[in-house]
């Protein structure tokens, strides 16, 4: 009961997320832009602008699967964004340019993020054996091992929320100087963005809950 107490909440969040983000990005996936360029075209505009001619522009397969390598230095664009036309495309190719202007840029929090990236996959898949050994052996070093090491699955979540909001306000910026939007269009762009944000936000609430549980479970079995 104490465990639906902490993560039904962060489990509604999530749910809405993925409904928000499916439904924004279909609803805008179907409106063209009033200037015609494509996800890939912005994504060039963008990365012109800011001098960046050695980032690539590639599509990748999937759906919503957009991304910015920085070890290749890529923009990578979903099917449906690379060629489309449409203000879903146009926000999220911006966006992921955004990431690539904050990797040229050192923006802190995205090297921060980078460099966390070993120790927090690392931490994901050893932090639940641990907890789970805890749990099943009583062994209250076993659990605070597994809760200092999901400490980091959780630090790595609340520090991609301003990277990735970060990115978002760089997207509508260069949208909107660059003019391959035009000023009614900006809250539609604004949507897209704020709905993908939306589930950084849900998977860090998850995280936040699951470790407030852990804590809690540790903290009580300390004082039995």
């Amino acid at each position: 009961m104490a465990y639906l107490i902490f993560i039904l909440p962060a489990l509604a969040l999530s749910l809405f997320a993925q409904f928000k983000i499916k439904s924004t990005f279909k609803r805008y996936e179907q409106v063209s832009s009033q200037r015609g360029v494509t996800g890939r075209e912005a994504a060039a505009a963008i990365l012109r602008r800011n001098q960046m001619s050695g980032v690539a522009i590639e599509a990748v397969a999937g759906s919503l699967s957009d991304h910015y390598d920085p070890q290749a230095r890529a923009v990578r664009l979903s099917e449906s964004v690379y060629g489309s036309n449409s203000l879903a495309a146009i926000g999220v190719a911006a966006h992921e340019s955004g990431h690539a202007i904050q990797h040229k840029e050192r923006y802190g929090f995205l090297e921060l993020r980078h460099s966390i990236v070993p120790i927090s996959n690392f931490a994901s898949s050893a932090s639940f054996p641990l907890l789970l050994l805890g749990f099943i052996l009583q062994s209250p070093s076993l659990l605070l091992g597994g809760i200092i090491l999901f400490s980091l699955v959780v630090l790595f979540h609340v520090v991609t929320l301003p990277v990735e909001i970060n990115a978002s306000r760089r997207a509508v910026a260069e949208l909107s100087s660059a003019g391959l939007v035009s000023n009614d269009e900006i809250p539609a762009v604004k949507q897209v963005l704020g709905a993908a944000a939306l589930t950084y936000l849900a998977a860090t609430v998850a995280a936040v809950s699951n470790l407030l549980y852990y804590l809690m479970i540790f903290t009580g079995g300390n004082d039995d």
